[in-house]
């Protein structure tokens, strides 16, 4: 018996030292910030961002313009055209800088404990956190929140969110556990916006909604006429005004957002004063109309920043499931008699710069052959992706700039010729049945279409009718988020390196977002787009994956690239001023403060 009554003790001290080194194999960390590479810049005891003047004055106006119309104050609906920064109208728990990139601080949040794999995290609520109307904020609506998202939401979150459990642990921790240990998933879920239960629990969060809800930010909507203005005041008691993220920021008492259906007579009303800052997005207009008694006084600004960091380019998007552009010579003929280098010199005035990766300034783009590390990745591909990913140097087709680009036009005819397209009586049509080629390009109302003639005038000296159809903004959101179209202009914001985004753009499982343009299923995107996945922090990792995936989108043609900004042009009217540092990666608007003794230099109807 005492030699059983041994062995039991043996067993109990075994069992209690595995469960001890279980306890210790999962070292918790309790962190205040996050990163997605490296460290943030901000230690724990900073007071302010760099680029604030944490001294800055409240008070004030801005007046800002946007173009179309709007229909909805709810910017997570399914339907509808929701409002100018509506986005802004709830906080999140954690909240990035703009000069630094994948770095998030707290904002609800006070600080998170987690495990080194991030298979989980508890966050914990800053007490003092409120809604608008002065309730606090709780785990219960952090959680509501993911489950509203998860039911309701947009269905690329759905699929990405799968099988992650949202937990009220007490009224101020919430913890979110995951099916596998994903940090970038984790880091995703920290800037979700936190929405009140008591607000939208018995609301549809997929449908518009035709008030301003409750809301949680700095600024709440006071006034608005549906479709032609919003105004947004700050809301004075905001619980988060002090803290290091926001000091300095969100200094004008009220922000006004004027709608114009057509860009030309916005510029007009900014000259005017009808408002007071215009993000100038034409070069012609910049380099010939910019002039006049505002400008030589020095009433109106203008500012040029070089475009040197990672930034958003311009493409113009194909949709690969018409049946139209399923072949690849096809795409790559179209891409051959975009004549960019005329457009920026006669158009543009030399502006812009033409765009070639999707990875723009930053050393994941594809540049000269692939690597070795590459070849690892794209070998085994071989016969999947085209052949040029192997043997050449991707760039887009560039002309002499004199307008008549005849080798271009023969190698389109030579590529859509082996697509079985011919040319009878100077129109292109279909070798089998005779159909003619006619393609539609999508454009919302009064954006900026100077591009477009020449570039239907060279695919008519193909035999190509393309067709221009110009739509209000909801319907052009409507038709984009429906596939709802043939060719539509893209813009691609800017991924400074190969994040969780990508999958969202690019992968089979999200076709129906929005962000992906040319409406792409392709199982060698996602087999290239899982590994990006699976190596979020493993940078060594990612940069030949960056390469990789930059590379076999832009052999593939899915997108005809067009340009990017080689510098950001703005202008306001001068009774702003703005810190000595600035932002890398904004212009740093939420800085600004007006600038009492400026305006005073003004005519009295322009303050």
């Amino acid at each position: 018996m005492r030699m059983w009554g041994d062995n039991k003790l043996r067993l109990i001290l075994l069992l209690l030292s595995v469960i001890a080194c279980g306890v210790h194999a999962e070292t918790i960390r309790e962190d205040y910030a996050f990163a997605q590479l490296g460290t943030p810049k901000y230690a724990t005891d900073f007071t302010h961002f760099d680029y604030v003047n944490p001294a800055a004055p409240k008070g004030g106006s801005i007046t800002l313009s946007a173009i179309g119309t709007f229909d909805n104050f709810n910017r997570y609906a399914s339907r509808g055209n929701p409002g100018a920064a509506t986005d802004s109208l709830y906080d999140s728990l954690f909240v990035g800088s703009e000069d630094e990139i994948g770095s998030y601080y707290p904002l609800i949040a006070e600080f998170a404990r987690y495990p080194e794999n991030f298979k989980w995290i508890e966050i914990h609520i800053n007490p003092r956190a409120t809604f608008q109307d002065g309730s606090p904020i709780t785990a219960e609506d952090v959680a509501f929140t993911f489950q509203k998202f998860m039911t309701e939401g947009v269905p690329q979150f759905r699929v990405f969110y799968k099988d992650v459990k949202y937990t009220a642990i007490n009224r101020l921790v919430v913890r979110i556990e995951l099916p596998q240990p994903n940090k970038d998933m984790i880091l995703g879920l920290l800037t979700l916006p936190v929405i009140p239960e008591k607000f939208w629990k018995n609301k549809k969060f997929n449908e518009p909604l035709s008030y301003p809800p409750l809301g949680s930010g700095p600024y709440r909507i006071t006034a608005y006429k549906m479709g032609q203005y919003l105004t947004y005041s700050r809301v004075k008691n905001y619980w988060a005004a002090s803290l290091p993220v926001n000091r300095g920021r969100n200094n004008f008492d009220t922000m006004r957002y004027d709608y114009y259906l057509d860009d030309n007579v916005a510029f007009e009303a900014f000259k005017a004063g009808a408002f007071d800052l215009r993000n100038e997005g034409s070069a012609k207009k910049w380099a010939t109309q910019y002039r006049g008694s505002q400008f030589n006084s020095g009433q109106i600004v203008k500012n040029v920043t070089p475009n040197t960091v990672t930034t958003d380019t311009r493409w113009l998007a194909f949709n690969v499931e018409k049946p139209l552009f399923q072949d690849i010579r096809v795409r790559e003929a179209l891409a051959q008699v975009f004549d960019f280098e005329w457009m920026n010199k006669a158009l543009f005035y030399g502006a812009y710069k033409r765009a070639n990766s999707y990875f723009q300034n930053t050393e994941y783009a594809a540049t000269g052959y692939p690597d070795a590390d590459e070849l690892k990745i794209l070998g085994p591909l071989k016969g999947k992706i085209p052949d040029a990913v192997f043997t050449d140097v991707f760039h887009p087709p560039t002309s002499d700039g004199s307008g008549y680009d005849r080798p271009h036009l023969l190698k389109a005819l030579a590529l859509l010729k082996q697509a079985g397209w011919v040319l009878r009586n100077q129109q292109l049509v279909n070798e089998k049945n005779g159909q003619p080629f006619q393609v539609e390009l999508l454009l919302p109302n009064g954006s900026a279409t100077e591009w477009v003639l020449p570039y239907q005038h060279n695919l008519a000296r193909l035999g190509i009718r393309l067709q221009i159809r110009q739509v209000d903004s909801s319907q052009f959101l409507s038709r984009m988020r429906n596939g709802d179209y043939q060719m539509i202009p893209s813009v691609y914001q800017a991924t400074p390196f190969p994040n969780s985004d990508l999958p969202i753009r690019w992968h089979s499982s999200y076709v129906d977002s929005t962000w992906n343009r040319p409406r792409i299923k392709s199982p060698v995107l996602d087999q290239i787009l899982d590994s990006i996945s699976a190596n979020q922090g493993n940078a060594q990792a990612l940069l030949p994956l960056g390469r990789a995936l930059d590379r076999i989108l832009l052999w593939n043609y899915y997108q005809i690239p067009m340009w990017y900004n080689a510098e950001e042009r703005s202008a306001w009217w001068n009774k702003f001023s703005q810190p000595g540092i600035k932002p890398l990666y904004s212009l740093g608007l939420s800085t600004w403060w007006y600038d009492v003794n400026k305006a005073e230099t003004l005519p009295a109807a322009r303050r």
